[in-house]
């Protein structure tokens, strides 16, 4: 599923327009990506929990050449499913 197939699941689902769905999940968007920079979790109940976790330098192989080189930490989105949706998928 797409962005606009999303939208269009979320606006018949809520009996929305496809434009103020729009803008809803895109002010979700945001403010979900606005947090999880400021170092903050967020979490829907029910559904999961959105965080960010720090993954540690290390080092590498070059596939093609077997060449070793380092790769440098940096930080990842983690998201953990919450209990209802792990039970329905």
């Amino acid at each position: 599923m797409n962005k606009a197939e999303l939208i269009d699941a979320m606006a018949a689902e809520a009996g929305m327009t496809k434009v103020d769905t729009k803008k809803a999940l895109d002010a979700f968007l945001k403010a979900t990506t606005h947090a999880l920079k400021s170092g903050d979790k967020v979490t829907l109940v029910g559904f999961g929990s959105f965080g960010v976790a720090t993954r540690a330098a290390r080092t590498g192989r070059n596939p093609q050449t077997g060449k070793e080189l380092k790769i440098a930490a940096k930080k990842v989105v983690k998201f953990k499913p919450g209990a209802d949706l792990a039970g329905s998928v």
